[in-house]
């Protein structure tokens, strides 16, 4: 027997599970598919390696969906400067310049995950449905169906792919991306430093790559090491206490002394952008519509903001009694949300090569940048804002108003 839903989310990650949340308490039948349920978190247990710099408008979108206690609740250290510096150029920001009290948190993806998911089990139109694998998939634009491997049949009037990079949904449909590979792998490693909690985050710029440093609770943080694929594979391979000296002996002296490293990941750094976000009855939210490089940490609030555009497109859609499935509906969401992805991707992505490069002209105009954003008040308060999510062209929840 089939069961029918008006929104079919396939990826109940913290994008797929914004999307449900904005969803919750309409007259929209919703159901989630995840593969695993995240472990439950204990503040008792170490960090995850896995954490995201969330945004000014993120925390409003959480807030929006009733989901932002979840994340206090749990862990989250909040960020009050951030500072950017590359031999001689040097700029801080700091919230105070703008009146906020932070910039923004960082938070593991694990708890604001768990959050949502809490968040949308207190719906009564939005099921979860998990532990549980799609077996096949057919989309038709009348009517997607999807066979789960438990034997239940779903029939989806939306279906709205939230599950990654290599998105299942996006290649059955047959939307396309354009992607390339950067000459670079980012290693992340989890610290215990002899540092009291911090409310700084910072970027240097050095030949080989940037250098980053995320606050998290107590006397720990998250390193970031950008690095060629070779000189990374070589890092995993010291023992923690090598890999401790080398980058006590890379890093700057305000990183402060290294008591242990506790965890070591690392991934390519690649950019991918769907050719188009949209077709009849199907939507591409997060990974699944782009990749950017990871420099400023914008992946998951950009991701967030799609969350926030589909919710307020479907849910407006909806209450004028309109097709929530029809082409033209969808293409809302898409002028919404391409233009200023496909905008903070080419800045990151020239920004990172502008500053990923030793020829002298362009090491010259890069500390002169620095140097005058942090002279020139307006234009550095400006960027911050635009790092906060606080500019541009916003979904009404990342501005914390009511959608209807």
């Amino acid at each position: 027997m089939k069961e029918n839903f008006d929104v079919v989310i396939v990826g109940g990650g913290m994008v797929g599970a914004a999307v449900a949340c904005g969803l919750g308490g309409s007259s929209l039948k919703v159901a989630v598919i995840e593969q695993q349920m995240p472990e439950p978190f204990s503040s008792e247990q170490p960090h995850d390696l896995r954490v995201s710099a969330l945004s000014i408008a993120s925390r409003k979108i959480l807030e929006a969906v009733g989901a932002w206690q979840g994340v206090i609740d749990r862990r989250s250290c909040p960020f009050r400067r951030m500072r950017v510096w590359e031999t001689t150029g040097d700029t801080e920001f700091s919230s105070n310049d703008i009146n906020y009290s932070e910039l923004g948190h960082i938070v593991e993806n694990r708890v604001t995950q768990l959050a949502l998911l809490e968040r949308l089990q207190e719906f009564s139109n939005i099921e979860l449905l998990c532990p549980v694998q799609i077996k096949k998939m057919e989309y038709s634009e009348n009517l997607s169906e999807l066979q789960l491997e438990d034997g239940r049949c779903l029939t989806a009037r939306v279906l709205v792919a939230a599950d990654g990079g290599q998105s299942k949904v996006r290649q059955t449909v047959g939307l396309g991306v354009t992607s390339w590979d950067y000459q670079q792998q980012a290693m992340v490693l989890y610290i215990e430093t002899e540092n009291p909690q911090q409310d700084i985050t910072w970027q240097r710029f050095v030949p080989t790559g940037p250098q980053a440093f995320l606050p998290l609770t107590g006397s720990y943080g998250s390193i970031v090491w950008y690095n060629s694929a070779d000189e990374v594979r070589r890092l995993k391979k010291l023992d923690k206490e090598q890999l401790k000296q080398e980058l006590q002996n890379s890093f700057p002296k305000c990183l402060g002394p290294v008591k242990a490293i506790l965890g070591v990941a690392s991934f390519p750094l690649k950019r991918q952008h769907a050719q188009k976000y949209v077709k009849t009855g199907v939507v591409l939210v997060g990974d699944a519509a782009h990749m950017i490089n990871p420099l400023a940490g914008q992946g998951v609030n950009i991701g967030l903001l799609d969350a926030a555009a589909l919710v307020q497109v479907l849910l407006e859609a909806n209450a004028k009694n309109q097709d929530i499935a029809k082409l033209s509906i969808l293409k809302r969401y898409e002028k919404m949300r391409r233009f200023e992805n496909l905008k903070m991707m080419t800045v990151m992505d020239a920004f990172y090569r502008i500053f990923s490069n030793e020829i002298l002209p362009l090491k010259l105009v890069r500390n002169l940048g620095l140097g005058l954003a942090e002279r020139v008040k307006p234009a550095k308060n400006k960027v911050m804002r635009m790092a906060m999510g606080l500019d541009g062209e916003l979904p009404k929840l990342a501005k914390g108003q009511r959608i209807l």
